[in-house]
């Protein structure tokens, strides 16, 4: 019996979601400016409205990774992505900072347990050599939802007021909620499209050799999850990797109409590259890690070393972006940054299924809550120096500080290969 392929499918599912999540989290740094004129927002008001989505993501991607693991991805995500759609539908009514302020909390709140239900469902769905792969895939969504959301976003905006842009967008939010419902079942082994052949194939043995028996709730899961070098040490990283995220993707567009005076239309434009790069590099870089796994057997090679490495060409690369007033090497350096910081970013994701399997979704959430933090804190100090400086530069050394500090905190304590619980 030839096997299906389904598994590919579910993964598809999973990329068309990520997509509609990061243009409607990204929309409102297009909007921004429209709205701080309408609504009579500060500059250190609209860099608290950027990350109030940190602060709902923060409560809820932590819980969503306990709820996964409980309830499964799909009851989880299709609340998830019924709540965010109606957030981007009170985006479009807000009146104020105070109702804008609530309309990203919630979007924050809802979206939250994505990632976890995403790592959930490929821990069940993928084999184990396919999972880097397969989360890569997935998650290219993210750079591509941001190189073609600019575009898009910005031709709304041409055409629309910001209200009417986000009800188009809550439209776009709410159509995959059915889809995810007839298609998506938690196991494969409940789905009607999985043949016997592809099950097997599945459920292939780990090449590393069997995980330790999963802990259970309470806490011992809790001192598990809190006290693994190598899990602590990928937190570390992927909270630096949220930080060079979140920067770009609330405040790419005003630096680049601030430093370089573009309009709006040459923004969208400009903000495609990084992404596109970030998409093909966060592709490439979740097939390889896999190979390396299939080809010399070591998670320390084929998940450690990719992220202690892309961490330090974004350090690299955004050193001259904050010394430098030419457009073209700023777009080179946060092209090269943008594609680095999120290549392995298939690798922090399978970490967690390496080194918990079980309790992958849990991980995540963990991982997902200090990206979270990373989501409050880089639009909000960079709306805080802009304030006080009215300069990018302090931001973009912070940045690679902050990478740098990963790189050192990897190589030394990010051993996954002895570190599996």
């Amino acid at each position: 019996m030839a096997p299906t392929r389904y598994r590919w499918f579910v993964i598809f599912l999973l990329f068309a979601i990520t997509v509609v999540n990061y243009i409607d989290r990204a929309a409102i740094a297009y909007a921004i400016t429209a709205m701080e004129r309408d609504l009579g927002l500060s500059p250190a008001a609209a860099g608290s409205i950027l990350g109030a989505f940190g602060v709902g993501y923060a409560i809820t991607t932590l819980l969503g990774g306990f709820a996964v693991d409980r309830y499964g991805a799909r009851l989880v995500l299709t609340i998830s992505a019924v709540l965010w759609s109606l957030s981007i539908g009170g985006t479009a009514m807000a009146t104020g900072f105070a109702s804008l302020y609530a309309a990203r909390v919630l979007l924050g709140v809802s979206e939250g347990p994505n990632f976890p239900a995403l790592t959930g469902a490929v821990s069940r769905w993928l084999a184990p050599n396919e999972r880097a792969t397969a989360l890569g895939n997935a998650l290219v969504a993210v750079p591509v939802a941001l190189a073609i959301g600019g575009p898009i976003v910005t031709q709304l905006l041409a055409h629309l007021d910001w209200r009417t842009a986000f009800g188009v967008l809550f439209a776009l939010s709410i159509m995959w909620v059915p889809l995810w419902l007839v298609f998506f079942r938690n196991r494969p082994e409940d789905s009607r499209f999985v043949n016997a052949a592809e099950l097997a194939h599945i459920r292939t043995p780990d090449a590393t050799g069997p995980a330790k028996p999963a802990a259970g709730h309470g806490p011992g899961l809790a001192r598990l999850l809190l006290t693994n070098p190598t899990l602590v040490s990928n937190y570390w990283a992927f909270f630096v990797f949220g930080y060079f995220l979140f920067f770009f993707m609330t405040w790419l567009p005003s630096y680049l109409e601030q430093a370089y005076h573009l309009n709006l239309k040459q923004v969208g434009l400009f903000t495609v590259l990084p992404w596109l790069a970030a998409a093909v590099a966060l592709w490439s870089m979740g097939r390889w890690s896999d190979h390396l796994l299939r080809t010399t057997g070591r998670l320390r090679v084929a998940r450690s070393y990719l992220i202690a490495g892309s961490q330090l060409v974004a350090a690299l690369a955004i050193v001259p972006v904050a010394l430098t007033d030419n457009l073209a090497v700023a777009i080179t350096g946060i092209t090269v940054a943008v594609a680095a910081s999120m290549g392995s970013n298939a690798a922090y994701y399978a970490v967690n299924v390496d080194v918990v399997p079980e309790r992958a979704a849990s991980a995540l959430g963990i991982m997902d809550f200090a990206f979270a933090l990373a989501g409050f804190l880089a639009p909000a100090i960079t709306g805080w120096v802009l304030a006080l400086r009215g300069s990018f530069t302090d931001g973009f050394a912070l940045m690679a500080a902050l990478a740098l500090s990963s790189v050192v905190v990897v190589l030394l304590f990010h051993h996954p290969d002895r570190h599996r619980a």
